[in-house]
């Protein structure tokens, strides 16, 4: 997992010039170097637990990650009816605006001061994987790109050489609640892709796969696949430059209900994939015969299949899965890169070019009452849904 802070990040933007920040890891910046490139186990690696180690959920956010994944947080709010700013229709009083992340009343404000979410900031050197499962998101960049979407869809955005952008969660409804649930995900860039031109996909909710399976028992085992394949399901494809475009790679990104009681076989992936399964709502499972209960992550061994049987509620878990990149990793708030030098470029470019400016006439864009979910991309293209 990312060890950079959101306090640090907003610090260092603001310092900058940028205002607000975004999805910050959690603490003060360091140099890590990661493992080397895997290689071929061992005949004996290969015997070795298929669960390699279980610990607790972290109480504050983000969630911890493996190689090549760099920051995980979910974001829960149970946000009230909105009022005609698309802010909430409630009071302020008693948070902590521009840093809010108490949970006052069951939802924060985050960066945002009028509109929850996260206001103008930058990033460069790796990608954001945001998979909204409910409400809505409203996206705007440096490029002039905009979209909303949300209810499924997932934006995958290659930040590459640099970006600034904006992610704010409206608050269409004035009569009832608008509750917002999301994953970020932070997945690393190679250092031969680090300075790619910046890039974003939309993977629309229809177009994800939503497999459900029945076990001998007839229990069900809902699986969406947001990166990755699973038997003959395959998810639209990530941005070009993306880690997970690799064959090699072996990235997959699924979350996965199951029913009271239900037993799923996760499929063995390739030899030097890690994997970690978060199990974030429900009451207790076991994994390889390991009971574990809600609140916690496991370390699985990617190339081994590790069954589930779900206790006595319906559960809810994460899987990010990846091979390693192997390479140093260095990071300083919203950047990540390979080298201390590096990191210090990119606060340089940052200072003097605000990666292309901000196009906005607000740090913190909506865009409009409507429902409709769209994008509007750089060079023009437009999309919906299907």
């Amino acid at each position: 997992m990312s060890d950079v802070s959101r306090r640090e990040a907003l610090r260092l933007m603001m310092a900058a010039g940028a205002g607000a920040s975004t999805c910050k890891p959690d603490a003060a910046p360091k140099d890590t170097s990661a493992a080397p490139e895997a290689g071929p186990a061992s005949v004996a690696e290969s015997r070795g637990p298929v669960v390699q180690k279980v610990e607790r959920l972290r109480a504050a956010p983000p969630w911890k990650t493996r190689d090549p994944f760099l920051f995980c947080v979910h974001h829960d709010d149970a946000y009230p009816q909105g009022n005609e700013q698309f802010g909430p229709d409630d009071s302020l009083a008693g948070r902590r605006l521009g840093m809010d992340f108490a949970g006052k009343d069951g939802w924060r404000m985050y960066h945002g001061r009028v509109v929850p979410g996260f206001p103008q900031h930058p990033h460069r050197g790796f990608e954001t994987v945001t998979v909204v499962r409910r409400g809505l998101l409203d996206h705007a960049d440096s490029l002039g790109a905009a979209a909303r979407y949300g209810e499924g869809d997932v934006q995958w955005l290659t930040a590459g050489k640099g970006i600034l952008h904006a992610e704010m969660f409206p608050l269409l409804d004035r009569e009832e609640a608008n509750p917002v649930e999301l994953f970020q995900i932070w997945l690393n860039l190679p250092a031969r892709d680090k300075m790619v031109e910046p890039h974003f996909t939309m993977l629309w909710s229809p177009d994800i796969p939503r497999v459900t399976e029945h076990d001998d028992a007839g229990k069900s085992i809902v699986l969406t696949i947001e990166a990755g394949a699973y038997k003959t399901h395959h998810p639209p494809a990530p941005p070009p430059h993306s880690y997970a475009s690799r064959p090699e790679a072996d990235i997959a990104i699924w979350t996965i209900e199951l029913e009271p009681g239900a037993r799923w076989t996760i499929p063995a992936a390739k030899l030097g994939t890690d994997r970690t399964l978060y199990f974030f709502r429900g009451s207790e499972l076991t994994a390889a015969a390991q009971k574990v209960s809600s609140g916690h992550q496991l370390e699985l061994r990617g190339d081994r299949e590790v069954t589930l049987v779900n206790g006595p509620a319906m559960s809810e878990l994460l899987l990010l899965q990846g091979r390693p990149i192997g390479e140093p990793v260095v990071k300083q708030g919203p950047f990540v890169m390979n080298t201390r030098a590096e990191i210090q470029q990119a606060l340089v470019d940052y200072r003097r070019t605000q990666f292309g400016g901000w196009p906005w006439d607000r740090n913190d864009p909506v865009h409009g009452p409507t429902p409709e979910r769209f994008a509007r991309h750089a060079t023009g293209k437009h999309e919906k849904p299907t």
